[in-house]
This record gives C-alpha cells, sequence and structure tokens, in this order.
C-alpha cells in the first residue's frame, strides 16, 4: 500500500507544516475509521498527534483547498496531454436544527422536495480519457443562490400581464445579459478554477445540467472564454436557418422551419443502432432558438420502442459549432461523473455527518470530504494494475487492518520487525475485503 505522507508531501508548497501534519492523521484517521466522521470519531481513531483539541483547531483553521485539491490532483492524477474538460453541479447535504451556518431550505433531487440543509457547488475537472472526475472547488450556496431555487409565484389579485410586447420597448441586445446571483457564484468560482488551472490544462469546455439551457447561463460561460455544453427542454422551440430568397425589402428572414421532433428530415441523420428492440437515432444539426443570440449547435437523440412505438427524446447543445456530436454526447455523460463524487463523498468520508455549525469549520467539513475523494483515487491508482477491482471498501479495509494490528502488537513485550507487520496486515486485510489482489501464478 502507498504510504498517504509520501502522496501529501507535494502540498507543502501551499500548506504550513504543522496543518500539513494536522492534515495527513486526520486523512489516516478518516480511512481507517467506522462510523460517523465526526470530530469526536476522528480523535479515537487518530494515532499520536490527533488528540481532540488538535482536530478542533484543524477544523477551525483556514485552509485554501481549491489549492491543495489542484496540487493533489496536478501531482498524482493528471498526466501531460490528458484531456479535461470543467463541469459543475450542486449537491443538497440534509441537515437539522437551526445553527449551521447557511442552513436553508433546499429542493433536493434525491427526495424530489425541499428539504432543511446545506447546499454547496462543486467544480470538477473530468478526464477524458478516464472517465473520472476530480473536483477542485467546493463551495457553499446560499439560498436563492441554487439552480434548483423555485422562482416566485404571482400573488393573487396582482393582475395579468397584457398580452404582446409593451409600448415603446426597444429591442435588447441578448449578449448583454443581466446575470442572476446563482450565475454570479458559478462564474466567480469558474474564474478561479481556471486561474488555478494556468496553462497546465487546456480548458475549452464547460459542462453542466439542464439548470444552465438557457442564454444567460450560455453568455455567462462565453465571457471566461469557455464554450458550454449542456441540455434545453425536450419542447423547446428550435428553428432551422432560413435559406430561402431575400424578398427585397425590409430585414433578411432569420428563421426557418420550426423543428418537428417527430420527424427530423434524413440528411440530419448521423448515427443509428437498434438493441433490445430499442432504435435510437442521432441527428445533429445547427438551429435557432428565439431566446438565445447565436446559433446552437444541437444533439437529438430519438429513442423507439419498437414494440410499443413509444417515441422519447433527448436534446443537448453546445455553443461551439465545431463540436461533432460524439463529443457533444460524450462530454455531456461525462458531467454524471461528479454524482459519484458525491456519492462517495457522502457515503465514505462525512459530508452527510459533520456536526459543525460555525462557518470555517462548515466549510472545512465539505471541504475535507471532497478531498478525500481526490486522495482515495490518488493511493489507488498505483495499485490498479495488480489490484483492478480495487474499491473504496477494499482501500479502507487495509488500513483498518493495520490500525488493529499495530495496536495489537503494542501489547508485546517488544515490536516485530515491519516486514512481519506488513504481512500480518495482508492477511487480515483479506478478511473484509471485497476485491482479492492478482498473485503471480
Amino acid at each position: 500500500m502507498p504510504d498517504i505522507m509520501m502522496v501529501l508531501a507535494c502540498l507543502n508548497q501551499s500548506l504550513h507544516p504543522t496543518v500539513l501534519r494536522q492534515l495527513t492523521v486526520v486523512a489516516q484517521a478518516i480511512l481507517t475509521m467506522t462510523g460517523r466522521v465526526t470530530m469526536l470519531g476522528l480523535s479515537r481513531w487518530t494515532e499520536k498527534g490527533g488528540s481532540y483539541r488538535t482536530i478542533q483547531r484543524f477544523f477551525n483553521t483556514t485552509v485554501s483547498w481549491s489549492s491543495l485539491q489542484w496540487l493533489l490532483i496536478r501531482t498524482h492524477l493528471w498526466g501531460p496531454g490528458e484531456i479535461m474538460v470543467a463541469a459543475g453541479d450542486d449537491v443538497v447535504v440534509t441537515k437539522s436544527g437551526k445553527k449551521t451556518h447557511g442552513l436553508d431550505r433546499f429542493f433536493c433531487s434525491i427526495y424530489s422536495r425541499v428539504l432543511p440543509g446545506l447546499a454547496f457547488l462543486s467544480l470538477s475537472l473530468i478526464s477524458v480519457k478516464r472517465r473520472v472526475s476530480y473536483p477542485v472547488v467546493t463551495e457553499q450556496l446560499k439560498q436563492g443562490q441554487s439552480s434548483k431555487a423555485k422562482k416566485q409565484i404571482k400573488k393573487k389579485g396582482q393582475g395579468k400581464s397584457q398580452r404582446g410586447r409593451r409600448k415603446g420597448s426597444k429591442n435588447r441586445n441578448r449578449r448583454d445579459v443581466a446575470l442572476s446571483p446563482y450565475l454570479m457564484f458559478v462564474q466567480e468560482h469558474l474564474k478561479k478554477l481556471l486561474a488555478l488551472v494556468g496553462d497546465h490544462i487546456k480548458l475549452d469546455y464547460f459542462v453542466f445540467d439542464g439548470a444552465f439551457g438557457n442564454n444567460d447561463a450560455v453568455q455567462m460561460v462565453r465571457q471566461l472564454e469557455l464554450h458550454l455544453i449542456s441540455k434545453l427542454r425536450h419542447d423547446s422551440a428550435l428553428y432551422l436557418p432560413y435559406k430561402g430568397p431575400y424578398s427585397g425589402r425590409g430585414p433578411r428572414k432569420k428563421y426557418g422551419k420550426k423543428l418537428n421532433y417527430q420527424g427530423i428530415p434524413e440528411p440530419y441523420l448521423k448515427a443509428s443502432s437498434t438493441e433490445k428492440d430499442v432504435e435510437t437515432k442521432i441527428y445533429q444539426m445547427s438551429l435557432w432558438h428565439k431566446k438565445f443570440a447565436d446559433l446552437l449547435n444541437v444533439v437529438v437523440i430519438v429513442k423507439t420502442n419498437l414494440e410499443t412505438q413509444k417515441v422519447a427524446h433527448v436534446v443537448l447543445f453546445s455553443s461551439d459549432l465545431e463540436l461533432g456530436y460524439e463529443q457533444v454526447i460524450e462530454y455531456y455523460q461525462l458531467r454524471f461523473q461528479i454524482e459519484f463524487n458525491f456519492r462517495d463523498a457522502k457515503q465514505y468520508w462525512g459530508l452527510e455527518d459533520f456536526m459543525v455549525v460555525n462557518p470555517v469549520p462548515v466549510h472545512n467539513s465539505a471541504n475535507l470530504a471532497m478531498f478525500m475523494v481526490n486522495l482515495s483515487h490518488a493511493l489507488i491508482r498505483p495499485l490498479r494494475p495488480k489490484w483492478p477491482g480495487l474499491s473504496v471498501n477494499d482501500l479502507k479495509t487495509w488500513f483498518r487492518s493495520r490500525k488493529y494490528v499495530v495496536e495489537t502488537l503494542k501489547l508485546l513485550p517488544e515490536m516485530p520487525e515491519e516486514i512481519f507487520i506488513d504481512q500480518i496486515v495482508a492477511q487480515v486485510a483479506e478478511l473484509g475485503r471485497i476485491n482479492h489482489m492478482e498473485t503471480a501464478s
């Protein structure tokens, strides 16, 4: 197994030696422990230098987590020439009580309803080759900043708006938009991500879910010289560019025939396949949307059940008109890798467990959970050639076994040699592993 101190040694250029030593102790405790990841739980599983007061001091220390995440990714997880895309999503952590910083009611897609809790924005780098997401920026959201925040409904008696255009209104430049608080929040931290990456990785695309399927989001991303890949509503009104003759007066016609999703012209068909009585057709075309400033690179995926003849479709788009349909689909699919980050952070690294209430400890607890996601990747990767099925559970089992073995051997009058300890750890760890290491025949 790799030495955790060697993996974290790359952080010494950005972290005070004392804080780095505390982080090493805390990270090793999280990898070892069972149960909820709280400060009290951590102090019970730490070795020398991990008292409860030390754990408290660590969680109340201001740490530049984004810099630590990038250093870890650049040193252990990224290879030169590797293609990456930036992606983002929100995660909601359910919380009770009344005093936790940022506590409010947010819509949670897992429960499909509004719940009391905390919301965080996560921006990640996704490796196209490895199909793995590495979180970099994790920041807490306030109520009204979430992408899933409900719009205010007009109160009864306020009166209905009149049809048509208001008298005296003028045409607006759709590229000059007033960003919502949420879009400004995302843009601010996306700038932070780009500044961290610098010239090491050339980022061209930013991927987000259907919450960014609007012109304001496109313009926000384009201001940062990135292209957006997202999803439109299934019933979006899209128009083919007009290619007919000029009438001779007035402005040239811009919008052509409206796209009919049930009868897309065959020239736009790019791929077709059939699997288990489900026919899939992929179409790509450049289309206008009347609320967007520019042409959109639209990819429509139409699935037809050949037995029931039921039809469903998904509408993806990119602001890059030159991007092929395969990349649009692949990059949007890769966005889901962030959900695995959230799953691991909640299941293994304490994103749902922390019980702190003040701003700095809350920020540190959430970022520590996301940091452990990257650290687990850095620990597992060197072992994958000999241990293809290695999982987070196997990793935690090894650290826990070593803890049990070392604590048991401390009861002996004299500690055995290190190689003997490693042999015992390897045998004890086999008891709880899901996947076993391949042995030479």
